[in-house]
């Protein structure tokens, strides 16, 4: 008779439950049940109710356009709508203290942006149509900017100017860092994501494999990472035919 919220679950929580009862017991169980009947008992009623399970999430055949999700697709029709707007930057700041080595955070960041497609994927606009276009590491070009404050009572403003600048989704990548130096041992990393790529639960992962490829960096080697089983453009193909 627990209640799920009662207990610290929450809505990303939720989707992740519904999946889970989805792989295990191949019941597909909406997670508005989870709402509905927030408890073991009631979501066990609804099992006795439930269809079978959904296709699951596999890599998808790729045509030359792939399509955006619904979520990407309603933010990019609110970027249209607005002006240049920082409304939908996720910001990321990690202070670092003591002696950094520049070289070996910019490629760890490299490293990260590498993986994960989606951070170097554009939204360029055919027949009125956006569409993925996921670009390589060699397309993206993908730098980090370093800038320096006169000392740490600036980096305040110099972080909120970094978080503030817009995105252009159809031609820059919805990702950028910048390392900002207020002394030779104090760094502030800036890194700013549009939401069309990243929420909240996903920015604790950014940071997780940033922490990896940089270790691995500064020990001179490239992190020892699994492939990824599927991308976010297999996600949003299938959300699609699903």
């Amino acid at each position: 008779e627990d209640d799920f919220f009662a207990l610290g679950g929450h809505s990303l929580l939720a989707v992740r439950l519904a999946s889970r009862i989805r792989a295990i017991l191949r019941a597909e169980v909406p997670v508005r049940a989870v709402f509905e009947t927030p408890t073991p008992a009631g979501l066990a009623a609804v099992l006795a109710a439930a269809a079978p399970a959904r296709l699951p999430l596999t890599t998808q055949k790729r045509a030359e356009r792939v399509p955006l999700s619904f979520s990407q697709q309603r933010l990019w029709f609110i970027a249209q709508l607005e002006d240049p707007s920082a409304a939908y930057n996720a910001p990321l700041a990690l202070r670092l203290d003591g002696d950094l080595d520049v070289a070996a955070l910019e490629a760890a960041l490299a490293d990260v942006i590498g993986r994960h497609e989606v951070l170097r994927t554009v939204f360029p606009l055919v027949d009125g149509q956006p569409y993925q276009r996921v670009l390589s590491p060699a397309e993206a070009a993908w730098r980090l900017e370093t800038a320096r404050v006169a000392g740490e009572e600036d980096l305040p403003g110099a972080m909120a100017q970094a978080a503030a600048e817009p995105f252009d989704l159809a031609a820059q990548v919805p990702v950028r860092a910048r390392l900002l130096r207020a002394a030779a041992e104090l760094h502030v990393l800036v890194v700013v994501i549009h939401h069309v790529a990243t929420d909240g639960w996903s920015l604790g992962l950014f940071a997780r494999d940033l922490a990896q490829a940089f270790a691995a960096r500064r020990e001179g080697r490239a992190p020892e990472w699994a492939p990824l089983p599927v991308q976010y453009a297999d996600y949003a193909i299938w959300q699609r035919e699903l």
